[in-house]
This record gives structure tokens, C-alpha cells and sequence, in this order.
């Protein structure tokens, strides 16, 4: 295949958003009372998938890393990573939860608190349980369903030398039908996942740009307009950024984009109840591991009251699955390397305990700042929306106008960083797979995440990209139940054949004298590099005995 070559991939799904795009623009409220009318019936009827879907991508996570599979390397057998720790977990925080993490981080533990699920509002028992809800909606489940899709492409891709398609990843369960109509009609409907899921977050992250900029300079209006500018120049920037490819661009930014993340949240820990900070990060870590099963699990059923589930967990379940595609893709491709035990816990663990940590800062402060101005802080939020509440709230800490600049400059450059991703993959997926694809490919689906997020704002504001993004992540729910199912499948495959080439290995008389040799070579370095005196029980050495 040709560097340059475009696949039925991306033709079709070039088509399919170009279609949505045009109708946004041009027929905006037909767009919303469809997206309402389809995300008020999957809500209501099929929440339940996503449920037992998410729950089930845990479980599996849990096993891949106590089970017989860990040891298994995504690519060959003494391959190393390709990239260090640190800018790997660079590369998950940017690519998985960025912007979400600045967003949220003030705004969605205050509305707990004051809308609760099950206790009494505006009450210590709402104040814990905020940081609990939080904390569940940021926790092991997104990370489950990002790590399920990044393993399965990771494995079939690194080890097996597959396209870095989804497709790829049905192989052992569809065999050739992969690479036929059904295959191309998965990568189409990851593509059109990932156009939405990339398009909820920069209408997010492009309503609080707006909305930092109207907070602190005058003149400049938080209107749909403005941030349609805003759309327009960070697109510039991430295209620009694209072009750049993996090991510049995207690299760079990231280390830049944790290092100022961790440096905003150092401050506002320092300068706030620290204390209670960390008493709170300890307790709502232990309340999270006591209540996992039952939040998860729960769909008030007998209760009825479908509010909550609806507005936060559902949408969050949605908003993982939607981002899965994208998110998924990405870590695969810069995992090469890693055994799948070291994997499992480094997507699952580290990103958890970091947003673990984020929100009990964030939360706490914002808590406390409320609760000293009478609950002035979330009268701000319900009158001008949530994107002002980072805002409003670095406000009253010291160099307000430097610090909210840094945290504009931050989300601007999340942006940057995960709308540049997203072109990344989305280039991969219409590409045949290819780990670096053309600059061309990379500013068309630029161009498309931007007027897709802008045509979404038309339509009906934040509202409905949340809604849009609920709708296309359902399909998708099934898609990555097949990958985990084809994924086991070749997983217990291949290790039956590591297990037999292992005792056939035993078994080689060649083998057990190299082997032999090298054990004796071993123990003899390792008696020349211990202490010529050893202290025995009763304290005496052998020399004195």
C-alpha cells in the first residue's frame, strides 16, 4: 500500500460526518430534538448496557493482571519499550482524560454536593459523597475500557504484525471477513465514535477557553460565537502540532501538559486546607474500593429516580466507550514493548490514583471556597455554566490573573494535544493502519473534529454534544465486547503454544547443558559479589567457627 493511499474507510466515514455536519449547520434544531428524542430512549431502556458492559471490562482488566497472560510481551519476546515511564504516562494523561480532569475538577464535586444520588444536599454526608461519585465516574472503569481496546490492538498489531486497525482485532473470531466488507464497516463505525468523542471534548474544552477569556478580560463576550473562534484558532494549532508527528509534537506537549498540571495542582494544595486534602484523598480511596460493587451495579431501580444515572454515570459510560476507539488506538501505539501485566497496571493504575489525588485537592478547595462565600460559587455556576467555575474559582487565590492565564494556556494546550491525537489515529484508521500517516490525511480529519464540534454547538450547545455522544458510543459498546472475547480467544491460543514450546524446551537435551553451563557461570558471579564474611545465627562468623 501506497503512504498516500485512502482506504473505503475513509471515504465513507468522510461522508457519514460531512452529512451530519451539513445538517447541524443548516437544520440545528431538527438536529437537537432528534439527538434528545434517541438519547432520552437509550438512557431510559438501554443504560443498562453500558452497565454490565464497563463492569465487565473491569473484571477482565483484574484478570489479565493476576492471570496466566501478564507475562506476555506486546511485541517480541525480548523487545523493549519503545518510550520511558514517564512519557508514557505522559502520553495516557494527555490522550485519556486531560481535559476532562480541568474541566470537572471544580465543577462536578460542588454539583454533587448540592445533587447528590442518595443523601441529603448541601449536608457533610453530600460533601463525601461528591467525592465518591467523583471519583467512580473518573476511576477504574474508564481506564478498563481504554486498556481492554489498547491491548487488543497492541497485541494483534505488535506481536502479530496485524494492520493498527479495530478490525484487526476480530481476526480470531471472523478470520478473513477482517479485512472484507465487515471489517471496513468496524473501522467506520470506530471512526464515527471517535469523531464524536473528539467532538464532545473540544466543545468542552473550547466552551471553557471562552469562558476563561470573558472572566478575565473585559470586552470579550462568552457567546457560541466566540467560541466557534476559538475553535478555529486552536485548530490551527493542533493541525500544525500534527504535522509535527508523534515524537515531537505530541511528546513535547505532554511532558509540558502534566508538568503544568502538576505544578496547578501543587499550588492550590499548598494554598488551600492540605490536611484535609489528604485526609480526604484516604477516605474517598477507601470508600471507593468499599462502594465499587454496589455503585457499579446500580440502576435505582426500585427507587425510580433516574436523574442522576442519567445526567452523570451513563453519560460518563457513554463518553469512555466513545473515546475508547480513539483513546484505545493511540496507547497502543506507543505501548509497544510492555508485557501485558506491566499494561494493565500502568493504564489502570497510575491515571486512577493521579485523578484520585486531582480531585481531592480540587474538590475539597472548591467545597471550602463555596461554603465561605454562603454557596456563591455554585450560584455562579448555575447562572453562567460550568465552564466558569476553574475561573471564578482561582479568582480569589494570589497572581489570579497570572494563574488563570496558566490554567487558559493549560486547557489550550489539552486541546492541542488530544485533538492532534485524535487526528493521529483517526489517519491510522482510515489508512489501512499505518503508524504514521500522511500530514494530508491528518489536517482533513482536523478540519472535520473542528466543524463537527462547531456544528454540535449550533445545534444546541454543550447539551448536545453530550447527547451526540451518548447516541454514537452504543453501537460501539458491542464492538468492544467482540475484542475482549477475540482477544481472550488468541491470548489462550498462544499461551497453550508458549506452555508446550516451554516443556518441549525442558525436555531438549541440548538445551539442559547450555542451560547447565549457564546456571553454574550465574551462581559463580554471584558468589563473587557477596560479603567474603557471612554472619551467622548466633553472631559469630564462619571464620570462627
Amino acid at each position: 500500500m501506497k503512504k498516500n493511499t485512502l482506504t473505503v474507510v475513509f471515504w465513507c466515514s468522510l461522508l457519514l460526518a460531512s452529512v451530519f455536519i451539513l445538517w447541524g449547520i443548516f437544520l440545528p434544531e431538527n438536529v437537537e430534538s432528534v439527538l434528545g428524542a434517541v438519547d432520552g430512549f437509550v438512557a431510559s431502556n438501554l443504560g443498562w448496557v453500558y452497565i454490565l458492559a464497563t463492569t465487565g471490562f473491569v473484571l477482565l482488566a483484574l484478570f489479565l493482571i493476576f492471570g496466566p497472560f501478564g507475562k506476555i510481551t506486546l511485541g517480541k519476546p525480548d523487545e523493549k519499550p519503545e518510550y520511558s515511564y514517564f512519557t508514557w504516562f505522559a502520553f495516557l494523561f494527555t490522550a485519556g482524560m486531560g481535559v476532562g480532569l480541568v474541566f470537572f475538577g471544580v465543577t462536578e464535586p460542588l454539583t454533587h454536593y448540592y445533587s447528590p444520588p442518595t443523601t441529603e444536599a448541601n449536608s457533610i454526608a453530600a460533601a463525601e459523597e461528591s467525592l465518591l461519585y467523583t471519583l467512580f465516574h473518573w476511576g477504574f472503569h474508564p481506564w478498563a475500557t481504554y486498556a481492554i481496546v489498547a491491548l487488543a490492538l497492541s497485541y494483534f498489531k505488535f506481536r502479530h504484525n496485524s494492520p493498527a486497525l479495530i478490525s484487526s482485532a476480530f481476526t480470531p473470531l471472523i478470520g478473513k471477513h477482517a479485512q472484507g466488507g465487515i471489517g471496513h464497516s468496524i473501522d467506520i463505525l470506530a471512526v464515527f465514535a471517535t469523531i464524536f468523542g473528539i467532538a464532545t471534548s473540544l466543545g468542552l474544552g473550547a466552551s471553557q477557553i471562552t469562558a476563561g477569556l470573558s472572566y478575565s478580560f473585559e470586552g470579550i463576550e462568552n457567546s457560541t460565537f466566540t467560541t466557534l473562534v476559538v475553535i478555529a484558532v486552536v485548530t490551527v494549532a493542533f493541525i500544525l502540532s500534527a504535522a509535527s508527528g508523534v515524537d515531537k509534537g505530541i511528546r513535547y506537549l505532554s511532558w509540558m501538559n502534566i508538568v503544568v498540571a502538576i505544578a496547578l495542582m501543587i499550588f492550590v494544595f499548598l494554598l488551600g486546607s492540605s490536611i484535609q486534602m489528604i485526609e480526604s484523598f484516604t477516605t474517598t480511596v477507601g470508600n471507593y474500593l468499599q462502594n465499587l460493587p454496589s455503585m457499579t451495579f446500580g440502576m435505582n431501580a426500585f427507587t425510580g429516580e433516574r436523574e442522576f444515572l442519567n445526567d452523570w454515570t451513563l453519560f460518563y459510560w457513554a463518553w469512555w466507550i466513545g473515546w475508547s476507539p480513539f483513546v484505545g488506538t493511540f496507547i497502543a501505539r506507543v505501548s509497544r514493548g510492555r508485557t501485558i501485566r506491566e499494561f494493565v497496571i500502568g493504564v489502570m493504575g497510575v491515571p486512577v490514583l493521579f485523578s484520585a489525588i486531582w480531585f481531592s485537592i480540587f474538590g475539597v478547595a472548591g467545597l471550602e471556597m463555596d461554603a465561605n462565600q454562603s454557596g456563591g460559587l455554585y450560584q455562579l455556576i448555575m447562572d453562567q455554566g460550568n465552564e466558569v467555575a476553574l475561573f471564578a474559582f482561582l479568582e480569589s487565590y494570589p497572581m489570579a490573573p497570572v494563574i488563570m492565564g496558566i490554567a487558559i494556556l493549560l486547557i489550550a494546550s489539552f486541546f492541542v494535544t488530544s485533538a492532534d491525537a485524535a487526528t493521529f489515529v483517526l489517519g491510522m484508521l482510515t489508512t489501512g493502519g499505518r503508524l504514521n500517516p500522511s500530514v494530508k490525511v491528518k489536517i482533513a480529519w482536523g478540519l472535520i473534529l473542528a466543524a463537527t464540534a462547531a456544528a454540535l454547538l449550533i445545534s444546541g450547545g454543550l447539551e448536545a454534544l453530550e447527547m451526540a455522544m451518548l447516541i454514537a458510543a452504543f453501537p460501539f459498546v458491542f464492538v468492544v465486547l467482540l475484542m475482549a472475547i477475540s482477544l481472550m480467544k488468541a491470548l489462550s491460543s498462544e499461551y497453550d503454544i508458549l506452555k508446550l514450546e516451554r516443556k518441549h524446551r525442558d525436555w531438549d537435551p541440548r538445551y539442559q547443558k547450555e542451560s547447565h553451563q549457564e546456571l553454574e557461570e550465574m551462581k559463580e558471579e554471584f558468589d563473587k559479589n557477596i560479603p567474603e564474611e557471612s554472619i551467622q545465627g548466633d553472631g559469630e562468623s564462619k571464620d570462627s567457627k
